[in-house]
């Protein structure tokens, strides 16, 4: 069948609008969110029946901001999420990028068996280990600045450590690295590096779309949690966001205050969101990965 530009551009048309109207119908929950954070609680509840609820129209305001602030510590909150998400996401990436060469370049004895027992665990619940988790950490030793103490409930490292090694983003790394050109690993031994210079030098600057891709996915699944840090966080100090988010729903529930707590708790997000967006891209610009 002959090439036809017509035809080429009418699907090129087709499949953009497509997209475009997928994009809107995932936007629309954003635009009413942000633009109820400005209206007070009366006109936002009667809005919800219009298309007035997608417009910021009406009684305009930033009071809904000033009361969230003043309901609870907002800065406090994204600050914890911010700090708990980013240092394990860092810690993820590096522990789970090196367990995952081992499984992938390394020979050692029952390797196929514990790769299969760490994939196995994506099938476990963590409602069924929450529990038995909550006693263990509970019960830890730590040695600080200022002496040994037993217990990790109401720290930063509990909400941390914990969360640094899954089985998904092990997996994730595994794949990818079993897609790379195994003679760039045989020429880089033959050269005379270590496994360590491989994994260094070789390896990890090749596997920017994965580690873009791990990193959203880990930075989704931390900013969001909520059970765990519900159960061994007690302390206002360590409390992340989704916690938070109970301050709004004591007594009398603000709906416009709630929306102006979900958009400033969303700007985190999107930010990293369009930063690993520009950096996947890049990498994949600079390696020449295709797909």
């Amino acid at each position: 069948m002959a090439f036809n530009p017509d035809n080429y551009g009418l699907r090129l048309f087709v499949r953009y609008l497509v997209l475009c109207l997928i994009a809107l119908i995932f936007i629309f929950p954003l635009v009413f969110m942000i633009n109820s954070s400005f209206k007070p609680d009366s006109q936002l509840l009667a809005d919800t029946s219009s298309l007035r609820a997608f417009l910021p129209v009406g009684d305009i305001s930033l009071n809904n901001y000033f009361g969230a602030f003043r309901r609870a510590p907002v800065g406090l909150f994204v600050l914890n999420s911010v700090l708990v998400t980013g240092a394990t996401v860092l810690l993820s990436l590096l522990i789970c990028s090196l367990a995952a060469f081992s499984f992938a370049f390394l020979r050692w004895k029952g390797r196929d068996v514990v790769l299969s027992i760490v994939i196995a665990t994506l099938i476990i619940p963590f409602e069924t280990i929450a529990i038995p988790l909550l006693l263990l950490v509970s019960k830890l030793p730590w040695i600080g600045l200022d002496g040994l103490h037993w217990g990790w409930l109401n720290t930063y490292r509990v909400q941390i450590i914990p969360w640094i090694a899954d089985g998904l983003t092990i997996f994730l790394f595994v794949q990818y690295f079993k897609g790379l050109p195994g003679e760039l690993i045989e020429a880089s031994r033959v050269e005379g590096a270590s496994w360590w210079q491989v994994y260094c030098r070789v390896v990890m600057p090749l596997s920017g779309p994965v580690l873009a891709t791990a990193a959203i996915l880990k930075f989704l699944v931390m900013y969001n949690q909520y059970l765990w840090p519900l159960i061994v966080v007690q302390q206002e100090n360590y409390r992340p966001v989704m916690v938070g988010l109970g301050y709004f729903f004591q007594l009398n529930v603000a709906w416009g205050e709630v929306m102006a707590y979900l958009t400033l708790i969303t700007v985190p997000v999107l930010i990293f969101y369009l930063f690993l967006q520009r950096a996947f891209i890049a990498s994949i610009a600079s390696t020449g990965v295709k797909g």
